[in-house]
C-alpha cells in the first residue's frame, strides 16, 4: 500500500472533502437531500464520486430536481423532484474504489446505469486525466478520501 492510500485511510471522508470544496457545492446540496448520500460518510464503503462541478450544474438545461414533464401537478411534483435527484445523484457513485481509469465500463447505483471511460490522450499523463466520460465528460480534478475517490467532471452522467 503507498503512503499516499495509507494516509487516505486514516484521512478525511467523501462528506468531509465535499462539504470543504466550494467547487462541489450544488452536487452536495442535491445530494444530501437524498438517501444515498449516507454512503459519504461510511467509512467502510468504498466509493468513486463523479462530482459536477458547479459549472456543470449551471450549464444543464433541465436542473436535477425538475420533472421531465412540465405539466406535473404540485402534489406530485414534490415526489417527482426527491426521486429526479435521487436518479441523478445515483448515476454520479459507482460503488467500488479505487477504479481503474482505462476504457472500461462500470455499473452505478442507479440500477442500469453503466458508465464508461475512454482513452483520449498519452500515457505521459496522469490517469485521469488522460480519459473522457461517457465520450465528452473531462475529469478536472480528483481528491483521495478515506473511503473512496472523487473525480470531478466538467459535465454530468445523464440518467436517461
Amino acid at each position: 500500500m503507498s503512503g499516499t492510500q495509507q494516509a487516505a485511510l486514516s484521512g478525511p471522508t467523501l462528506a468531509d472533502l465535499l462539504t470543504i470544496d466550494s467547487g462541489a457545492s450544488m452536487f452536495y446540496s442535491y445530494a444530501r437531500e437524498v438517501e444515498v448520500s449516507r454512503i459519504f460518510t461510511d467509512a467502510e464503503a468504498r466509493t468513486t464520486v463523479l462530482v459536477p462541478t458547479n459549472k456543470a450544474i449551471v450549464a444543464m438545461p433541465k436542473k436535477p430536481h425538475q420533472s421531465i414533464s412540465d405539466d406535473a401537478t404540485t402534489s406530485e411534483e414534490g415526489s417527482d423532484s426527491r426521486s429526479n435527484v435521487e436518479k441523478w445523484v445515483s448515476a454520479h457513485i459507482i460503488p467500488e474504489s479505487p477504479i481503474v481509469l482505462a476504457p472500461k465500463t462500470y455499473p452505478t447505483l442507479l440500477p442500469g446505469k453503466n458508465v464508461s471511460f475512454t482513452d483520449v490522450s498519452d500515457e505521459r499523463e496522469e490517469e485521469w486525466r488522460r480519459v473522457l466520460l461517457e465520450g465528452k465528460v473531462r475529469i478536472t480534478a480528483t481528491r483521495v478520501a478515506s473511503n473512496g475517490v472523487l473525480y470531478f467532471i466538467d459535465g454530468t452522467v445523464s440518467v436517461d
